[in-house]
């Protein structure tokens, strides 16, 4: 694109091929004159062309690309996959968009086809009733273990029933969910494929600086296997789409299809994951986006790990430092995070800090901004010893403080996330542990006991027979569960027994009930 653009930018600057003819005459004239002169025996002063016109051997050297990126994709694309995904229609819609229906067009349209490609690409009902078929999407992936553990997105997989991983051979492997974190967009996927994968590791994006070389291998459109090279075009970007956001922006071609796939830097090691792209017409446009790799390898750890996302919690409301408030402050700069109000009974509450203060790094990090602190605090794992530097009244100190857990990303268990839970035997329902953040999010009493309901599905087997978030399922099949795994557990052997419903004992506002969920059929 821009070898095409080239000549026109050129031609726009003013500069055309006649002028550059009629910038050459001088040049012609002076070295006539100066044959002239040498004949009539006088010696004339030339400037040399160093001296008028730079050459490249006396202009300032810029750093060149590299000559190739060959040998680095030949190392890396075994280990990038393509990733199929089968949901249901309904189930992935165009966000932001309402629901539509196949439009009646008469027997034999030339459009009938056409409009139901359409429809199943994008998710929505296809059938001539608005019921939900089965519909594909495809996404990428890169594998980190030789075991077989792949990272994608969370909105790759997200409602999925099927995953198909396709490797670089192009051999086929069903894929199961091992974790997702919704706030980063990740997913961590994995295939048994009977041998040792090939893989890539993760590198410290920390390090990466706008205008470094990145490339992205992954599956565009579908096409599979596509590399694409640019450099980082900026960091820290907030697309307001999670509490975490801090995007590397980059201009490497990334289209429909790239999500989940690797972005690598110049020595072939990941720094990020392409999750999305800016564009207002669909296509790239040279504005794509990728969870940094910093916050990806510690996301993914956990779920491979744990299965699931234990984040720091401090316990305190911030602001950012406007112009205004570091002038009443005395401070130099508009940097850190200015408490505005602190939960009581809090691992902030417990340390000490209190409202007005300005919190200016943690363990020795400095808060560029104010957004800092949170993800600071979510990276580090709950009782986590951390020292916090703050401002109070003109005087700097520090406070120690044990961080505990997010009360709102509680350990989360669901059938859909089980190795070996089919998607019928899935109930629709997101688990969490009884913790005192958990009592205290739901105003349950301490002598509560059970597992806890986070969230309910839409639609979903739960849903239909009221269950609702909050609730304490505190048996199931007259056993008594105490964590997720358990009751996780307890559903699956019921759908592997083949029964059509499994029995809970659920507690919802201190009373309690038998509830029958069916299995979907």
């Amino acid at each position: 694109m821009a070898r095409n653009a080239f000549p026109q930018q050129f031609t726009s600057s003013g500069q055309s091929p006649s002028r550059f003819a009629a910038r050459s005459r001088p040049t012609r004239t002076l070295v006539a004159a100066a044959v002239l002169a040498l004949v009539a025996g006088q010696a004339l002063s030339l400037p040399t062309a160093s001296a008028a016109w730079p050459t490249a051997s006396t202009a300032t050297a810029q750093p060149a690309g590299p000559a190739s990126f060959s040998g680095i994709v030949e190392r890396v694309k075994p280990a990038v996959v393509n990733v199929a995904v089968k949901g249901k229609l309904g189930e992935r819609k165009l966000a932001g968009r309402p629901e539509f229906k196949m439009p009646d067009l008469p027997e034999g349209s030339p459009f009938n086809d056409m409009f139901r490609r359409f429809f199943e690409e994008h998710g929505m009902p296809g059938g001539d009733d608005g019921t939900p078929n089965a519909t594909q999407a495809q996404g990428s992936g890169f594998i980190i273990d030789p075991s077989g553990y792949i990272v994608t997105n969370h909105h790759v997989v997200d409602g999925a029933q099927e995953i198909t991983v396709i490797l670089d051979d192009g051999s086929k492997h069903t894929a199961t969910v091992k974790g997702r974190d919704p706030k980063t967009d990740l997913a961590l996927i994995k295939i048994d494929a009977g041998k040792t994968l090939p893989y890539v590791e993760f590198a410290e994006s920390d390090g990466a600086k706008v205008g470094d070389w990145v490339i992205a291998v992954g599956n565009p459109f579908g096409l599979g296997g596509t590399v694409t090279a640019g450099i980082i075009s900026a960091r820290g970007r907030d697309l307001h789409s999670g509490p975490f956001d801090d995007y590397l922006q980059i201009d490497a071609p990334i289209n429909r299809g790239n999500s989940g796939g690797p972005l690598f830097d110049a020595t072939g090691r990941v720094i990020g994951v392409n999750t999305a792209i800016w564009s207002p017409s669909g296509g790239n446009v040279g504005i794509g986006f990728a969870v940094p790799s910093t916050l990806a390898s510690s996301v993914v750890d956990q779920l491979m790990t744990h299965g699931s996302i234990a984040r720091g919690w401090l316990g305190v409301q911030i602001q950012a430092v406007t112009p205004e408030v570091a002038q009443s402050l005395g401070v130099p700069e508009e940097k850190g995070a200015l408490v505005a109000a602190v939960t009581p009974d809090s691992p902030a509450s417990r340390a000490g800090v209190k409202p007005g203060d300005l919190i200016v790094s943690m363990d020795g990090k400095p808060l560029e901004d104010f957004k800092a602190l949170p993800r600071l605090v979510a990276s580090a794992e709950p009782g986590k010893k951390a020292t916090l530097e703050i401002l109070r009244e003109g005087r700097m100190r520090d406070l120690a403080v044990t961080l505990g857990q997010t009360p709102d990303s509680d350990k989360i268990a669901s059938a859909e996330q089980g190795e070996a839970t089919p998607a019928k035997a899935q109930l629709g329902l997101q688990l969490a542990p009884l913790t005192a953040e958990a009592r205290k999010r739901f105003g349950l009493p301490a002598e509560a006991e059970g597992v806890l309901v986070a969230d309910v599905k839409k639609g979903s087997p739960a849903a239909r027979a009221g269950i609702r978030p909050g609730s304490l399922v505190v048996m199931v099949d007259q056993a008594a569960v105490d964590s997720p795994d358990a009751l996780t557990k307890k559903i699956r052997q019921a759908y592997e027994d083949k029964r059509p419903s499994v029995l809970l004992l659920v507690e919802h506002e201190g009373d309690r009930r038998f509830v029958a969920v069916k299995f979907e059929a």
